[in-house]
């Protein structure tokens, strides 16, 4: 039975296993899954993403987790919260991604674990969260208001200058 931090109806939220990095690298290798995303990640890249996340999560109680499909006990892509302190006006800042296995897209999953990620947030004490996806990510938006978030700017991800295709970004945020 797998230990989870929180749960949604269908989601459980957990950290990061040596099991999960099959599915996990397979994911970050998908150019459909990785549309908006800086690029494509290898196996090594995707483990270390893995270690990152787990030792966040010692250091400080949230992170991007695993997150299981609980109807099917399957794997089925990442949900959470990270610290974010790149160039822009919103940062330093906690901020909420996420990224489906493709099999698990159009079924309310993004939303549903995204609203049981801001109740943990709020839980542990976290006061506002943001989010941000390209402006052209429309599906990512529409996650961010139907959570509740509240569009604040397009701003230019200083970051990821070098990716032109994603420019620009627009930023969303919600107080908890």
């Amino acid at each position: 039975m797998k230990k989870y931090i929180f749960t949604s109806a269908r989601l459980g939220f957990r950290t990061w296993e040596d099991a999960d990095l099959d599915t996990f690298s397979t994911m970050n290798a998908n150019p459909e899954i990785m549309h908006f995303f800086e690029k494509l990640l290898t196996r090594e890249e995707s483990k270390a993403k893995m270690d990152q996340m787990n030792q966040l999560f010692e250091k400080v109680g949230f992170c991007y987790f695993a997150v299981d499909y609980l109807p099917s006990d399957e794997f089925a892509g990442t949900l959470g919260l990270n610290r974010k302190d790149f160039p822009a006006s919103f940062t330093p800042c906690v901020d909420i991604g996420w990224k489906f296995d493709k099999k698990f897209w159009n079924q309310g999953l993004a939303s549903e674990g995204a609203a049981a990620c801001l109740e943990y947030a709020k839980k542990i004490g976290l006061k506002e969260i943001y989010s941000y996806a390209s402006s052209a990510n429309k599906a990512s938006r529409r996650v961010m208001e139907k959570i509740g978030m509240h569009f604040l700017e397009e701003f230019e991800h200083q970051e990821l200058l070098h990716c032109p295709q994603l420019q620009p970004f627009s930023v969303y945020q919600i107080r908890l």
